[in-house]
């Protein structure tokens, strides 16, 4: 008896490591993919590759204003998230775009979306369903808070201004 719980004991152990060998592989994957949408030229270089897929790595540097090791920096982290694919034919490097990686990041997003899109449904059911006065009842004690603001906006009138440095004040 004591040995099959042992044996569980390690069936689980080695399950939960499995587990948990997935969920941070899928936050890794996510990170990265997330990292390299951070920056807008990385977001432009997928645009133009979501346009025209295939283009080289000349043809898709053309339109920016930076040096093309800087663009290869670029591309560089967004082969590493996944997100595109490099393949050399000769002298040429041609991009593709890859859907896996922002197909896990939509889904992820989705979950947050039907969240808040759920919680802003309830949100207006009750904003419809109340009934609000069309003027808010005026509590009996206001006149007093009325007539108390005039006397300080009074006291506020007659408050002396303070003199710029360097100046002596008025007597």
């Amino acid at each position: 008896m004591r040995i099959r719980a042992c044996a569980f004991r390690l069936d689980v152990a080695a399950l939960a490591s499995i587990l948990n060998h997935m969920v941070k592989y899928q936050d890794e994957t996510l990170d990265r993919t997330f990292a390299a949408l951070s920056d807008p030229t990385r977001r432009a270089l997928l645009t133009r590759l979501g346009e025209q897929d295939g283009l080289s790595v000349s043809e898709l540097a053309a339109p920016f204003a930076v040096s093309l090791p800087a663009i290869m920096k670029h591309l560089d982290v967004l082969t590493d998230a996944g997100l595109i694919v490099r393949e050399k034919t000769g002298r040429t490097v041609a991009c593709r775009l890859t859907a896996q990686p922002m197909e896990q990041a939509m889904n992820w997003l989705n979950r947050y979306a039907q969240f808040w899109s759920h919680n802003l449904d309830r949100l207006a059911a009750f904003v419809e369903e109340e009934t609000w006065p069309t003027q808010p009842p005026t509590p009996p004690n206001a006149r007093q808070n009325d007539q108390a603001s005039r006397s300080r906006a009074g006291s506020a009138r007659r408050r002396k201004r303070s003199t710029p440095p360097g100046r002596k004040p008025r007597s």
